[in-house]
């Protein structure tokens, strides 16, 4: 009788363990059957702000010689912003930069062996934030007309934005990812098999290029600030399960 109970142990405990992996088979199998597509999308659209970085300096042995002048730059460049037609609230100054210059003297093999204090140098950068991108782009080019004036001053490209990224930014996702299960009913469709909930969904690299400019994409997503006409593109990665 004891044997016979061993025995209908043993069975159960086999048919058990038979049943636990058949499963855990069967699981696998479900797990792997599914569809992986990668969905894309693409807009274009025109920058609206604008952003232009200029600055101006003075020399001067004496410190608050270089400040004062400095200063005076500053009125006569502010002066002339607001004749372009720019209002107070799009432009904006930096606090003045002190540094302190030393021509450096150098034996025959290189090495320093002394240094004439040659004076200070007050610096000063210009910003302006501004909708109107064609009022400041005439200004970055024209602004150098100021030197004439005695303005040590350098000008930088615009740089363009879109304030609305944001927006943008969703709106591209949900055609991307309409897109992407698209591609996956396709697949289904010729595999004759249907297809099922979506598993997993990740967002891709988020780019913005230029138009009708040579840029390569790069890995880690592209940003481009110097074309006022743009487009951003978006991928996203969907896993779908297998009817």
């Amino acid at each position: 009788m004891q044997k016979n109970l061993i025995l209908l142990a043993a069975c159960l405990t086999i048919i058990i363990a038979a049943i636990i992996l058949g499963r855990s088979y069967n699981y696998k199998f479900k797990k792997a059957e599914m569809i992986s597509v990668n969905g894309a999308a693409d807009t274009n659209f025109v920058s609206d702000l604008s952003v232009w970085t200029g600055s101006f300096s003075r020399t001067s042995f004496n410190m608050q010689e270089a400040y004062e002048a400095l200063k005076k730059d500053e009125a006569i460049v502010m002066q002339y912003l607001q004749n372009q037609g720019l209002a107070k609230t799009e432009v904006t100054t930096s606090s003045i930069n002190t540094e302190k210059l030393f021509d450096l003297k150098y034996d025959e093999n290189g090495r320093q062996t002394g240094s004439t204090f040659n004076g200070y140098k007050l610096s000063e950068s210009i910003t302006i934030e501004s909708k109107d991108l064609v009022k400041v782009d005439k200004i970055s080019r024209e602004i150098t007309e100021l030197i004439q004036q005695g303005i040590e001053l350098t000008s930088s490209s615009p740089n363009y934005y879109y304030t609305k990224l944001g927006d943008l930014k969703v709106g591209l996702l949900a055609k991307a990812s309409a897109d992407g299960r698209k591609r996956a009913e396709t697949i289904a469709d010729n595999s004759k098999a249907g297809l099922g909930d979506l598993i997993k969904a990740t967002m891709g690299v988020f780019q913005i290029t230029g138009q009708n400019e040579n840029e390569d994409f790069s890995y880690g997503g592209a940003f481009n600030t110097s074309s006022i006409n743009k487009t951003a593109t978006v991928t996203v990665k969907m896993d779908f399960e297998v009817k």
